[in-house]
C-alpha cells in the first residue's frame, strides 16, 4: 500500500488527525467503522464547492446552465476518473472478499471513496480546506468546462453555417410573458436556406437564444441536413 503522505501531497492537504483520512479510506467490507458517513458529508461539500466555483466563474450563466455544468462535473464517471488519477484505489482498506474480487478498481467503491475523502477534509480542516482540495482535484476539468462554455451554442451554430456557406441564423423573440421580475421569453431561430426553425425558452433573451441555437445544432445533425 502507498504511503498516506503521498496521497496527501496529491490532494494538496495534510491532515491534522490522520484518523479522519484512515476512516475515509476504509470500505464497509472492512468493518462497521467505515467511510459511509464521510461519503454523505463529502457528497454535500463537493456539490456546494463546485456550485460556488461555477457561480463565481460564470456570472452570466443561468441556473439551468450551471446545474448542467455541476452535474457533468460531479457525475460518477468524473469522480472515478479523478480517483484513478490520484491512484486512490491503492490506499483503500477492503475486506478480504472485496480485495479478491478487485474492489480496488471497482467504480462504485472509487467514487464513494473520493467523496469520503472530501468529507474527511471537511471534518479535519473545515469547509474552506475542502473547497481548496476540490479546486485542486477539479482544476483541469473546471478549465475545460470554462473553455467549452466560451464556445457557446450560438457561436458554434454561427461557425457551422458559415462553414457550409449559408447565411447566418436569424433570431426573433416571438413572445414575452411574465412581469418585470420574472419574465419568460420564447425565441425562434431560423436557418432559412435549410428550412430549419427551432425554438428556445428562458428567463431572459440570451438563454432562450442559446437553447434555440442548441436545438438548431441538433437539427443540423439530422440525416436530412448533413452534407
Amino acid at each position: 500500500m502507498h504511503s498516506l503522505e503521498q496521497l496527501e501531497r496529491r490532494i494538496g492537504y495534510r491532515f491534522v488527525d490522520k484518523a479522519h483520512l484512515e476512516l475515509a479510506l476504509t470500505h464497509r467490507s472492512a468493518g462497521a467503522h467505515n467511510n459511509e458517513r464521510l461519503e454523505f458529508l463529502g457528497d454535500a461539500a463537493l456539490g456546494f464547492a463546485i456550485a460556488q466555483v461555477l457561480w463565481h466563474a460564470f456570472g452570466d450563466a443561468s441556473e439551468h446552465t450551471m446545474t448542467l455544468m455541476r452535474a457533468s462535473l460531479v457525475k460518477r464517471p468524473s469522480l472515478v476518473a479523478l480517483a484513478r488519477e490520484i491512484e486512490l484505489g491503492e490506499y483503500l482498506r477492503l475486506g478480504s472478499g472485496e480485495r479478491r474480487s478487485g474492489g480496488h478498481h471497482r467504480e462504485s467503491i472509487l467514487a464513494d471513496a473520493l467523496e469520503a475523502l472530501i468529507g474527511a477534509v471537511v471534518e479535519d480542516g473545515g469547509y474552506e480546506a475542502a473547497r481548496k482540495v476540490v479546486q485542486t482535484l477539479f482544476a483541469t476539468r473546471l478549465a475545460s468546462i470554462e473553455a467549452s462554455a466560451m464556445r457557446d451554442s450560438k457561436t458554434q451554430l454561427q461557425e457551422h453555417v458559415q462553414a457550409r456557406g449559408l447565411l447566418r441564423p436569424e433570431y426573433r423573440v416571438t413572445s414575452r410573458a411574465g412581469d418585470q421580475h420574472a419574465p419568460h421569453f420564447l425565441v425562434e431561430c431560423r436557418i432559412a436556406e435549410l428550412g430549419i426553425v427551432t425554438r428556445g425558452e428562458g428567463g431572459n433573451r440570451r438563454d432562450a437564444e442559446q437553447l434555440a441555437a442548441r436545438a438548431a445544432l441538433s437539427a443540423l445533425e439530422a440525416p436530412a441536413h448533413r452534407r
